[in-house]
């Protein structure tokens, strides 16, 4: 099974991914990783793990589907099976979802449906919850709307801040997505033998 991660900054969420794959942890290879923005940190330290990277700037294209046909003629060329958003701030269109309808997974810093879109922690600590957490769930095309495949809370401490609750909320994503990732390309796994 092959992975592509989609990522537009500095890319914690691929590094895990990354090392768990090539630790053997998940039952498949990270083919790819794509970026919409050259400068993006992530490039540097997929390429630094050996993975194949690109960037693909939406601007050098006409129109939103011509840069997701770009980007499924990429993922088809590398027969990606699984396309995982590490951090990708670009909301998917009807063309890649079409075309990897129910292969796509995100990750997201609350639980959804609370504080979808930007800055989900500032969101969180704005609205003074005692919990918030972390939701992983499948792409549609709405902003945060998919399916939910798994949560896991985390509780906001007295004087929380951005910074504190963001490092725990990290901490999460980096032993939750490899788990769910896994768990998924077994299911993949059983459906094609």
């Amino acid at each position: 099974m092959k992975l592509a991660l989609f990522a537009s900054g500095t890319g914690s969420n691929a590094e895990v991914l990354i090392r768990s794959a090539q630790a053997g942890e998940l039952s498949g290879e990270v083919a790819l990783v794509i970026s919409d923005k050259p400068s993006a940190p992530v490039l540097a330290k997929a390429q630094a793990l050996g993975v194949k990277t690109v960037a693909i700037r939406p601007t050098s294209f006409q129109n939103k589907a011509e840069y997701e046909q770009e980007l499924v003629s990429r993922l088809q060329s590398e027969e990606v099976d699984l396309v995982v958003l590490a951090g990708y701030m670009r909301l998917i269109g009807p063309v890649l979802l079409s075309a990897y309808e129910g292969k796509i997974i995100n990750i997201h810093p609350s639980l959804l449906p609370s504080f979808p879109g930007l800055d989900a922690i500032g969101q969180a600590l704005q609205a003074d919850v005692t919990v918030t957490g972390v939701t992983i769930h499948y792409v549609d095309a709405g902003m945060d709307t998919g399916p939910i495949i798994a949560q896991r809370e985390v509780p906001l401490v007295e004087g929380e801040t951005h910074e504190t609750l963001a490092k725990k909320i990290q901490a999460v994503e980096h032993k939750l997505y490899p788990t769910v990732v896994n768990q998924l390309l077994h299911e993949k796994l059983g459906e094609e033998s």
